[in-house]
């Protein structure tokens, strides 16, 4: 059975071979060996945490036979694969980071990965590009659309 996924991509260290993060964003699609049904525009944004470069952000929204740890493992040998160390400062910089967002099969938990990513209402760095591929997608938690969710984080107080 074929099952959705929205993917969130990061990247703020350059690349010896791929360059620049936006570039790395665009390899590590061309990368992914699934079915690619839509990519964001990248959008450059402020880290979060003790990192001081810009972020290249972006989503994807693939379709693949793989269950969600099984597609896990896939993301994260791919970061490595791209140079990223496991074991890395939180919120540090990172060549390749690759976030399962929402899955179309709802709500999905097990050890290590809980779906739908537990801080994604809370940040436009993930909503603003799922928002453009993905805007009716709809948070298995809140009830909410990605477009929805987009405009609260977009007020001034988006949780009252």
């Amino acid at each position: 059975m074929r099952t959705s996924y929205i993917i969130a991509l990061g990247s703020n260290v350059p690349h010896p071979r791929f360059g620049n993060p936006a570039n790395i964003l665009s390899a590590a699609i061309d990368a992914l060996d699934l079915t690619v049904l839509a990519v964001s525009p990248t959008i450059a944004s402020r880290p979060l945490g003790p990192s001081l470069r810009t972020y290249a952000n972006g989503a994807a929204l693939i379709e693949t036979e793989m269950m969600p740890d099984a597609l896990l493992d896939h993301l994260k040998a791919l970061e490595a694969a791209f140079g990223r160390r496991s074991g890395g400062k939180r919120w540090g910089s990172r060549v390749l980071d690759l976030d399962i967002i929402l899955w179309s099969g709802g709500l999905w938990t097990s050890p290590g990965l809980g779906i739908p990513h537990r801080e994604f209402r809370r940040r436009a760095f993930v909503l603003g590009p799922v928002c453009e591929i993905a805007g009716d997608w709809r948070d298995p938690i809140s009830g909410f659309s990605v477009r929805q969710l987009k405009a609260r984080l977009d007020r001034k107080h988006p949780f009252a």
